[in-house]
């Protein structure tokens, strides 16, 4: 398992648009993909789920990987969060 501390930096925090990147990103890998925000955990790979965990600016959340090709999810995810979801 791949566990990496990420933290939202776009303004607008995770609303449909980054829930949306997350989630395709998340589907494309064979992995499960967990991300955990105080005693929220959801499936990355669920829009909904995403979205429903209300991550505002300066949230910090845990992500978990685990599967065949977890460290490539996981960079790949984390360059997401570290690119503000390429919204500023």
């Amino acid at each position: 398992m791949v566990e990496k501390i990420l933290t939202v930096q776009n303004r607008a925090g995770i609303h449909a648009r980054p829930a949306a990147i997350i989630a395709q990103t998340a589907n494309r890998f064979e992995s499960e993909v967990i991300l955990q925000k105080d005693d929220a955990t959801v499936n990355a790979k669920s829009i909904m789920g995403v979205i429903a965990m209300g991550a505002g600016y300066n949230t910090t959340m845990t992500l978990q990987v685990t599967g065949p090709d977890e460290s490539e999810a996981a960079s790949v995810i984390e360059e997401l969060f570290n690119s503000k979801f390429e919204e500023e």
